[in-house]
């Protein structure tokens, strides 16, 4: 026995050393699951859930109890029904983007890059909605008003450009993901080409903007599941406007800096289903989303209760604008805007326009909408493009959009959000006003006084819409299952990608949509 004393001892090191190595792994795959419950027996299924979104971005994230199990090669798999009725028609196949295209890769736990506030990696935290809301200052220093609670409400300081990152996690949670292809309805592609052009955008060569996507979708055309309808039941979200990614020029010269990629100008890309922030509606060839506002709820009942603040919301300013001037005068409009409302005691004005303290103000989220929030109109000149994340803030703010270019409108843009589901036509309950830019300019009519003309009656009943429209423009909480029945931004979006997915399966042509009119765009 003495003899064989060392051999016992190996077994039962090895022995011990399984048992330990399988509870970890228990414990970790256990731990990262980001998928609700789900009962797990005969017929059961494994689902690929490709763990493409660093952890650390879900380090507060709420796991419900799942059956997870992890594969070979280390990914998470999820138990799920083999064949559900409910996920008939909106099985999911979700790509597993190799790490060599993740942009968030180095948002890792214990990074120093989360010590800089504005990394990338800070900004994408919590699932891509941002720090949650601190506490009021209580001095009126952060211009709170006391409109937003201070605790348990959903508040973040969202990224205008989250949007990728958000839809990935709500994609992760999403009931009828499928391993197989061929059983799916549609091709999620959780890539970050927004995010990705942020590292370049401006001022580098046109292979230093243009190369990494580019390479992306070489790969992901070369992928089998590509192969069966050619990329069109792919659908993905590019977080900037339309304009940024189809540049065709090249390196720029010393007096025309270029900013953007050509993403979209692939054949790849134009075959795929591309949700962005603005679309090209005189050549319609993706579809706009809102951009994410501040407010992620977890209940219907903190919607209803949001909406009921909003609606009692004391406003005594006439008018409120947020942003910033632009150089050498390029944006004539926004310069009448910010005089008109800096010389007017009826206007909150939130000047972004001088330098880092313009710029720290305008990232102060409670300043923002407690400014909305005391307003009762929300003046929206376009910026850089037609679409400013500011129009979607005003509508959680319940406070009444106004547009100076119909381009801007969310009857041209979000027309999959616009229209009220109450109402025949959109028409039917006006909610916003448009001014014509160009009579601004030629003092042929003045802002404040328009705006004054409106009765108590009209802008309560403008109000109103507004506010029954918040539901359709925030997104929920990815982290967590919400509770009761609300359809918010991505539902809207998601159930008309669907849709359209299903078509396509069918072999239906889907030409872009054209405008019954035709609109004429204005340059002030």
């Amino acid at each position: 026995m003495e003899a064989h004393y060392p051999k016992y001892v190996l077994y039962g090191l090895l022995i011990l050393g399984s048992w330990l190595i399988s509870c970890l792994l228990h414990f970790q795959f256990v731990h990262l699951s980001l998928f609700s419950s789900s009962s797990h027996g005969p017929g059961a299924s494994l689902i690929v859930v490709p763990q493409s979104v660093p952890i650390a971005l879900d380090a507060s994230i709420q796991h419900p109890a799942s059956s997870v199990v992890a594969d070979e090669d280390g990914a998470l798999r999820r138990l799920s029904s083999a064949a559900s009725p409910s996920c008939e028609g909106r099985y999911v196949y979700m790509v597993d983007v190799p790490s060599r295209f993740d942009v968030l890769k180095v948002c890792v736990e214990g990074s120093p890059v989360f010590q800089d506030e504005y990394h990338m990696c800070s900004l994408m935290a919590n699932a891509g909605m941002g720090p949650a809301f601190p506490p009021a200052a209580g001095n009126g220093s952060d211009g709170d008003t006391g409109v937003i609670p201070n605790t348990g409400t959903g508040w973040y300081n969202t990224d205008q450009y989250a949007l990728e990152v958000i839809v990935h996690n709500r994609m992760r949670r999403y009931e009828c993901l499928t391993d197989d292809p061929a059983a799916a309805t549609a091709v999620y592609v959780p890539y970050y080409p927004a995010l990705e052009i942020e590292q370049h955008r401006c001022g580098f060569n046109a292979s230093v903007r243009n190369g990494p996507s580019s390479e992306f979708l070489r790969w992901l055309s070369s992928r089998p599941q590509w192969a069966a309808f050619g990329g069109r039941d792919h659908f993905m979200v590019a977080a900037k406007t339309t304009w940024m990614f189809r540049h065709l020029v090249g390196d720029g010269n010393a007096t025309e800096r270029v900013c953007g990629n050509n993403f979209l100008e692939h054949p790849e890309s134009g075959n795929m289903t591309v949700l962005t922030y603005e679309s090209h509606i005189w050549e319609r060839r993706d579809f706009a989303v809102p951009y994410p506002s501040y407010f992620h709820p977890t209940s219907a009942n903190a919607v209803a209760a949001w909406q009921a603040r909003a609606r009692a919301a004391d406003r005594p300013r006439l008018f409120a604008f947020a942003g910033a001037r632009r150089a050498n005068g390029i944006l004539p409009i926004r310069d009448r805007i910010i005089d008109s409302c800096a010389s007017s005691s009826r206007c909150g004005l939130v000047d972004c326009s001088h330098g880092l303290q313009g710029f720290l103000t305008c990232r102060s989220p409670r300043r923002l909408v407690s400014t909305f929030a005391s307003s009762r109109f929300c003046l929206q000149p376009h910026g850089d493009s037609f679409m400013r994340r500011s129009s979607v803030d005003s509508i959680m703010a319940g406070c009444i959009p106004v547009f100076f270019h119909e381009e801007s409108t969310f009857k041209k843009q979000y027309r999959w959000h616009h229209p009220d589901p109450d109402s025949s036509t959109g028409d039917d309950r006006r909610y916003w006003v448009l001014i014509d830019p160009d009579e601004v300019l030629q003092g042929k009519v003045d802002i404040e006084e328009v705006l004054a003309k409106y009765t108590y009656e009209e802008v309560a009943a403008m109000r109103e819409e507004v506010i029954k429209m918040i539901p359709r423009f925030l997104y929920k909480n990815p982290r967590e299952r919400f509770q009761g029945d609300m359809r918010d931004a991505f539902d809207v979006a998601f159930d008309e990608v669907m849709a359209r997915m299903r078509r396509i399966r069918k072999g239906d042509y889907l030409g872009w949509p054209v405008d019954d009119d035709t609109v004429a765009a204005k340059d002030s």
